[in-house]
């Protein structure tokens, strides 16, 4: 359904994007940002999802900063290198990127962000520093941000059998974002994806549906 396109950043630097187009006019615009394994197969299947849904979907290539065509599987080996990548990028870059491939999409309309795992602090950074409504699934890094005054709203998913994002973790979202919709699902970290053992199908359903109906909410689309 998408295509790969060029994405020119804030540091003038040209990292690829994977562009998923909605028929017709575009509900708005969803920013996909990946989890540590780069856009693969996954991540562009979740954007062509929400281009099937009705939105202009653009998954950027964080890390065509250190390494062109990442593309990792969910090895060991994946894990390690995704999290070396990860590391090297910082997620302050990840935002700057974030906010081009939102002004690559501005003429679908209004613009959110979606994002997974490392992705999930990345869409958090993008409500707080960008003012993008965002969706921020099982983001285990987020502790350090939550007492940033939000730009915009965030909504959070979160499994209740992770054990990279323990109870007491969530909890502390509640205590300092608590006008803010967090969702908890009897599910492990990684529930979204649709491949290997951590997927949970009706978690992922429920989550979906939410996260749509928080979009359809903050992305009002224009008249026709």
């Amino acid at each position: 359904m998408g295509q790969t396109i060029h994405l020119n950043t804030t540091r003038m630097q040209c990292i690829g994007a994977y562009l998923a187009q909605a028929e017709g006019k575009p509900k708005g615009g969803i920013v996909v940002i990946q989890e540590i394994f780069g856009v693969n197969a996954h991540i562009r299947d979740v954007a062509d999802g929400f281009a099937a849904a009705g939105y202009t979907a653009i998954a950027p290539a964080f890390f065509d900063h250190l390494e062109t065509g990442v593309e990792l599987d969910y090895s060991e080996a994946g894990y390690a290198s995704g999290k070396l990548l990860a590391s090297e990028l910082g997620l302050e870059r990840a935002v700057e990127d974030v906010a081009s491939a939102a002004e690559a999409i501005a003429s679908a309309g209004k613009i959110g962000t979606v994002g997974y795992c490392w992705g999930g602090t990345v869409a958090l950074l993008s409500a707080l520093r960008l003012g993008l409504p965002s969706v921020s699934y099982y983001g285990a890094r987020n502790l350090p941000f939550l007492g940033e005054t939000p730009k915009a709203p965030v909504m959070f998913h979160f499994g209740e059998r992770d054990k990279s994002i323990p109870p007491e973790m969530v909890a502390k979202h509640r205590e300092q974002m608590p006008q803010m919709p967090i969702y908890s699902y009897p599910a492990d970290h990684a529930f979204n994806r649709n491949i290997g053992h951590q997927y949970d199908e009706a978690s992922a359903k429920l989550a979906l549906q939410r996260t749509l109906d928080f979009f359809a909410s903050q992305l009002p689309a224009s008249p026709r």
